[in-house]
């Protein structure tokens, strides 16, 4: 009997770089897109596909995050007297059961595989997700609950992947596919940040993951790869080598937006205030006249749905 997947790893301790200034005494995770901020749409992802437990991998000055799961009794206790209850029903959203979230220290910047294994101990014996908050997925049915309902059929580790550029995929980690069943590929290799014109496929892996605890058992050597680093996608290629068809690439339905960089943030702030009934109207007139009348078609989709 497969075990579910009930526990998730957040890796949040980078330092957010890019976004200077802003991230110099706020998070990057607390930045918001619209009025939520980037780690709120993780974790509701992760709600939406049946996740309990939330692991957050982070480092210092990430106390704004921490703060931002609790609970806020002053505010809570403001909104109640103003009978504001639409805002305090809101505010809830945000709040995280005694017991439901840990947080984990990464000291030292080693990679997204180190990140991973930072967790280990909490994770134990089980599968777990990995969910990279600078990627939102916009999509109708969330994207991890796409990827959990197909781990029920496959089990193994599964590999949130969109294709790319060939231009692009020097920036990924990208997949040598095997067999392609449609929305699921099976693996035969992996190769992470493949040199221009190398790359095995134009299958790029993203910011999801459900992996099996080989994978820790894996990064537990701490092998250096590209970089410097010890990266996930080197366990990931180990597992493959050591377990035929334990690998999977999953094709989810929807938009990903690379929120790590600031291009891609301001495409999802967009295309989410877009999707909104409460501000469609007010801001798609001022979208359309900043680019002449004209928008993308896919931008226009997006906003009549």
């Amino acid at each position: 009997m497969k075990k579910r997947v009930t526990k998730a790893v957040f890796p949040i301790a980078g330092l957010g770089t890019r976004f200077l200034p802003a991230t110099k005494s706020i998070p990057k995770e607390i930045l918001t897109l619209v009025d939520r901020p980037l780690i709120q749409y993780a974790v509701d992802e992760a709600r939406a596909a049946g996740i309990k437990e939330f692991i957050f991998v982070t480092s210092r000055g990430k106390s704004a995050l921490e703060d931002y799961f609790d609970t806020a009794p002053i505010l809570e206790a403001s909104l109640r007297k103003k009978k504001k209850t639409d805002l305090l029903a809101t505010l809830k959203e945000t709040n995280m059961e005694s017991g439901r979230i840990a947080y984990v220290r990464q000291n030292e910047a080693l990679g997204l595989g180190h990140a991973v294994w930072c967790a280990r101990r909490l994770i134990g014996d089980e599968p777990f997700a990995v969910i990279l908050p600078d990627d939102v997925i916009a999509a109708e049915k969330p994207c991890l609950q796409q990827m959990v309902e197909a781990h029920e059929v496959t089990g193994g580790n599964i590999l949130a992947t969109m294709e790319v550029a060939p231009d692009k995929a020097s920036s990924y980690g990208v997949l040598d596919v095997a067999d392609d069943m449609g929305s699921v590929v099976s693996v035969k290799g992996m190769v992470e940040k493949p040199a221009p014109g190398t790359q095995p496929s134009n299958l790029a892996v993203i910011g999801r993951y459900i992996l099996t605890p080989a994978i820790m058992r894996h990064l537990n050597k701490k092998s250096v790869g590209v970089g410097g680093e010890i990266q996930l996608t080197d366990a990931i290629a180990t597992e493959i080598a050591a377990n035929e068809g334990s690998v999977f690439g999953f094709r989810f339905a929807g938009h990903r937006f690379d929120c790590g960089s600031k291009a891609g943030f301001l495409q999802a702030t967009v295309a989410l205030a877009l999707a909104r009934e409460d501000l469609r109207d007010e801001f798609l007139p001022y979208v359309a006249a900043q680019v002449g009348g004209e928008m993308p078609a896919a931008t226009r989709a997006r906003a009549a749905s």
